[in-house]
């Protein structure tokens, strides 16, 4: 699947709920299903910078993409971290980096979220491209 047809998928969940207590309670669901970080990778320089609660991502490439695990100590972040990863886990550098991310805006998400955490949420993102950009480079 693209990029695109997960994110896709993942707005049409979201429109399923009337109301947002129900999404945030998908969203806690869907960090429950997050693919974890092993411990070893849960350091200070795979925390994201930007996030209020501790968020910690990696990425490894495999067969040319990039596989993302990552884990919260808060079960929102966790939420918001998995759909992300959902949708960018086991994609190719170059399509996570030219991928647009306005389906977060179609479920509503930033603007559902206090400050801190949105832009805790432009943090997540931004950092899954950094590393897109990264093994983008190696693979160049």
């Amino acid at each position: 699947m693209t990029i695109q047809d997960i994110q896709n998928d993942i707005v049409d969940e979201f429109s399923m709920f009337d109301d947002w207590m129900q999404r945030y309670e998908y969203m806690i669901e869907l960090g429950k299903s997050l693919p974890l970080i092993e411990e070893q990778y849960k350091t200070e320089e795979n925390i994201i910078k930007g996030c209020q609660s501790k968020v910690w991502v990696h990425a490894e490439l495999e067969d040319d993409k990039l596989l993302f695990t990552a884990d919260s100590d808060a079960i929102i972040t966790k939420g918001i971290i998995a759909i992300l990863i959902r949708a960018f886990s086991g994609q190719k550098p170059q399509d996570i980096i030219n991928a647009d991310t306005s389906f977060i805006d179609d479920i509503g998400l930033k603007e559902h979220l206090s400050p801190t955490r949105a832009n805790g949420l432009v943090s997540m993102i931004k950092q899954l491209k950094l590393y897109a950009i990264a093994y983008q480079t190696q693979l160049n």
